[in-house]
């Protein structure tokens, strides 16, 4: 008969105790440690199909045969820009995001939408709310199937039986190995049921994607050795109260991290969406002061976005700074630029700026957009729509360059813009190669000539 004790886990790392220790010392973390029972037993041998049939041996790094980038393409063209070009056979992927953003729909999505032969489990719904999703969805594909299980060692007999090209597990969360006598959801229950499927993954060359739950923090519930353990981290975000939603690589060991992926949410799922600056710049020809438009960088695209602001006097003595998808201690950065260096008086005004479609940007090309934007809502002058900025803004009110700037004109010139503002220290770019006027400039008093001549 096995042996039971109980051991004490660390709920951020994953670190284990025999006894109750206040502080972790792996990372730090105070009264993180809960109480599991551990079964001491054999691990039980889960026999997999490869196609080699060989015990794995030492080889010599130059024998060693590659299959190249041999990937498998899959009908979502986001998901394929964000993986690196499409899906890495034998790949582990983590799926993470926040509570009702659309996880399970937009990998529901995947599996009926795609040729491959897809095993879909989920420990969270029925059969009958999985086929009225996909009925909702629009179902495609002839080889996708359906179980509702947790218990691991059932899927992968279920895996061994329908011989998936794909495996989707819909939550890690919720799955539970038998060799161990702890809770669903538990840190030792999800580092062994991962191990598992890592192990299965690897000896099948069948990409697995895993749903995972993430805390109040924003973080990814279990272990942080479970982070280590996937190939890829993916994380969905959005405001749930916006149609668009944002899929970023965290961590991809077969591809870049800088590619970014961008869904809007509509009544039959999830909607690629080819080129945002189309959907993030509004389409209204009315002239509106405080409006600004910025080339930006997310990732490897360029995209355009509009930059809002409203300026105004304070109505109760202590001005307010307000801003929603910008940083704001770096808005403070550029009012107090705008005051020393170019005078505006902005103390003892209210200052609220917005990015309009409800995405984040980090990028510090936009700051001289939002001190355009800012100074247009000041004047209650308009600024002209066909005009677009893209240009770091330095302490001393500079002009500085920003990087891949080609690429923000191109994108410019794209939509139909017919100048844009950039430094006059960005080297290399030519008038003769594009269509769009550029103006560049050095100063902060350059642009305002160049906004409202």
């Amino acid at each position: 008969m096995a042996k039971i004790k109980s051991a004490f886990f660390c709920q951020n790392c994953g670190y284990e105790t025999p006894k109750w220790l206040g502080k972790c010392p792996s990372c730090g973390e105070w009264n993180t440690f809960v109480e599991e029972l551990v079964e001491k037993q054999l691990p039980q041998v889960i026999a997999f199909s490869t196609s080699s049939g060989r015990t794995a041996k030492a080889q010599v790094l130059q024998e060693i045969v590659s299959n190249g980038q041999r990937r498998i393409v899959l009908p979502d063209s986001e998901i394929n820009r964000v993986l690196g070009d499409g899906l890495v056979p034998g790949s582990l992927i983590l799926f993470g995001g926040e509570p009702g953003i659309g996880k399970s729909t937009l990998l529901l999505q995947l599996a009926v939408q795609t040729s491959l032969r897809v095993l879909y489990v989920s420990g969270e719904e029925s059969e009958q709310q999985i086929k009225m999703r996909a009925e909702r969805i629009g179902q495609k594909n002839d080889s996708c199937f359906i179980l509702t299980e947790t218990n691991i060692q059932n899927i992968f007999k279920q895996a061994e039986e329908t011989s998936p090209e794909l495996l989707i597990v819909d939550s890690i969360q919720t799955l539970f190995s038998s060799q161990i006598e702890s809770a669903p959801g538990s840190i030792s229950q999800i580092r062994e049921c991962t191990a598992q499927l890592l192990r299965y993954a690897k000896m099948t060359e069948v990409p697995v994607f895993l749903i995972g739950h993430i805390t109040k923090e924003g973080s990814l519930a279990g272990p942080k050795v479970l982070e280590h353990m996937v190939d890829a981290v993916l994380q969905f975000e959005g405001d749930q109260h916006h149609v668009y939603r944002l899929l970023r690589g965290i961590k991809n060991r077969f591809g870049s991290t800088n590619e970014l992926g961008i869904y809007e949410m509509n009544g039959s799922g999830l909607r690629t969406v080819e080129n945002p600056s189309e959907i993030l710049i509004s389409a209204g020809d009315s002239k509106l002061s405080g409006v600004s438009i910025a080339a930006t960088l997310e990732g490897l695209r360029p995209l355009l976005i509009e930059v809002q602001a409203l300026v105004s006097t304070a109505a109760y003595g202590t001005p307010q700074r307000s801003s929603t998808g910008f940083d704001l201690r770096r808005l403070n950065m550029l009012l107090a630029v705008m005051e020393k260096r170019c005078g505006f008086k902005l103390g003892a005004k209210d200052v609220f700026l917005n990015i309009a479609g409800g995405i984040r940007v980090d990028d510090p090309a936009i700051d001289l957009a939002v001190v355009a934007a800012v100074l247009s809502s000041n004047a209650d002058i308009a600024i002209d729509r066909s005009i677009c900025c893209s240009a770091e803004v330095g302490l001393s009110g500079e002009i500085r360059p920003v990087n891949r700037i080609d690429q923000r004109i191109r994108e410019a010139e794209k939509l139909g813009f017919e100048k844009i503002i950039i430094s006059k220290h960005n080297k290399g770019i030519e008038q003769s190669n594009f269509k769009i006027e550029l103006v560049p400039c050095s100063r902060i008093d350059e642009v305002l000539k160049a906004l409202f001549a």
